[in-house]
């Protein structure tokens, strides 16, 4: 009965996508929040300690600002595209588990197609129209999800796009770490055998500053001071969290790629061709 139905609808259940999707959704809403917040921080330590004069800082603003746009994009722009590949996992993963016998219709089966078709004959001229329509619209969600070898590819071209992403996030993280590595060696001079006052922070050497912004650079003591602010401590955390975000993205995108080819890699050599 009921236990059977739902047995054989989670046999059909692409559960590599399933994770993948998770995984994704969690990936972006980390990298894009906390990086959004992290960038706002970045600015605010800038423009408190490293500058005094607004127009050094002032292209930096503006670069900081339009990354907080693109991460609002991107973060609409995988939340539907992640939900796009769940469905084409669901529909590849039916079809390559029908070609194996693995997945056959079922009580719950027939209740779904009813419900599309409209049930038995006796139905109202109007449950007839509405569900033509809802067939009509699942027939054309169907051809365009019978291409998996375009989503192979959109996929594949997303990983690499992204994969470079990823490597840009670990810079902010290794210009924080560097601070904060320096300010360990002001709070333990024992263990380095250079003066305080020569241990600097130069956001001018990254390029975040132009050479000519002053200060420019920050060093010993105050340094140390900076170190001890919730706010560097909050902004460093931020990136770093931003970073595991990224990579999370990252693997369940190669999580969809894998299992989308080998979709499309059975349906092809099954005789289905790309379309199904």
């Amino acid at each position: 009965g009921l236990l059977e139905c739902c047995a054989r609808c989670l046999v059909g259940a692409p559960f590599a996508s399933l994770v993948a999707t998770g995984l994704c959704f969690f990936g972006v809403a980390l990298f894009c929040g906390c990086g959004h917040e992290a960038l706002t921080g970045t600015e605010k330590l800038i423009e408190t300690y490293f500058s005094k004069n607004y127009q050094d800082y002032e292209y930096l603003i503006n670069v900081i600002h339009a990354f907080q746009y693109v991460i609002y994009g991107t973060a609409s722009f995988f939340f539907l595209y992640g939900a796009l590949l769940l469905a084409e996992g669901f529909y590849t993963t039916g079809a390559v588990r029908q070609i194996f016998g693995d997945y056959k219709t079922t009580i719950c089966g027939k209740g779904l197609s009813a419900t599309v078709t409209g049930g038995q004959k006796g139905r109202g001229s109007r449950g007839q129209h509405q569900a033509h329509s809802l067939e009509r619209v699942c027939h054309c969600l169907g051809k365009w999800l019978g291409h998996p070898d375009k989503f192979v590819g959109i996929t594949y071209a997303l990983t690499i796009v992204w994969l470079l992403v990823f490597a840009c996030s670990a810079v902010p993280v290794y210009i924080y770490f560097n601070t904060w590595t320096t300010c360990q060696s002001i709070a333990f001079p024992s263990k380095t055998s250079a003066s305080i006052g020569s241990l600097c922070a130069d956001a001018r050497m990254y390029g975040v500053l132009p050479w000519n912004a002053f200060p420019g650079k920050v060093c010993g003591s105050n340094l140390l001071s900076i170190c001890k602010t919730a706010e560097f401590q909050m902004t460093f955390h931020l990136f770093i969290a931003a970073f595991v975000g990224a990579a999370a993205t990252l693997v369940s995108l190669l999580t969809f790629m894998i299992a989308a080819t080998y979709n499309f890699a059975v349906l092809k050599l099954m005789g289905r061709g790309t379309k199904f």
